[in-house]
């Protein structure tokens, strides 16, 4: 199941990537605004990033910039997010970061682009090896933090 989240700057790339995932097959959880009444993007970023911590659900989240949604995931232990702009990001970000949150733009983007990114993020796998040696020093960092993880974070 994949959890998506936007504030109203990415309803509408949000409502045609859902109908995307939806047509492909996927399950997909809509926790974001339907309409273009201001909000708190943080209660969406929260609720989508709360369920991939608790390994409910993948993840893709949508802001105008992404920097907000990105900032909200990353305050999560053991979250990683990728604000990813285009194809090349997406597989290298899959492949060597391994993020558990997707962020996607959702202002002045083009809408197939949402769509190739998704499909190179469901298809790309994490390479491991030295990537994951870089991802165990994150964590390393977060526990010399005092950060304890109590359920490890999807991957």
């Amino acid at each position: 199941m994949i959890a998506i989240g936007s504030d109203p700057g990415g309803v509408e790339r949000k409502n045609f990537l859902v109908g995307f995932l939806r047509a492909k097959g996927v399950q997909v959880r809509n926790f974001a605004t339907q309409g273009r009444k201001s909000v708190d993007y943080a209660d969406f970023g929260r609720e989508v990033s709360l369920r991939v911590f608790q390994r409910k659900a993948e993840r893709v989240l949508i802001c105008p910039s992404g920097m907000g949604m990105s900032i909200v995931v990353n305050k999560f232990p053991g979250m990683r997010a990728a604000l990813v702009q285009g194809r090349e990001a997406a597989r290298v970000n899959r492949e060597h970061n391994d993020p558990n949150i997707l962020v996607l733009r959702g202002a002045k983007s083009e809408r197939s682009s949402g769509q190739q990114i998704l499909d190179i993020r469901l298809a790309t796998s994490f390479a491991g090896g030295r990537h994951q040696r870089r991802l165990d020093k994150i964590t390393q960092i977060e526990h010399g933090l005092g950060i304890h993880i109590g359920s490890k974070a999807q991957n």
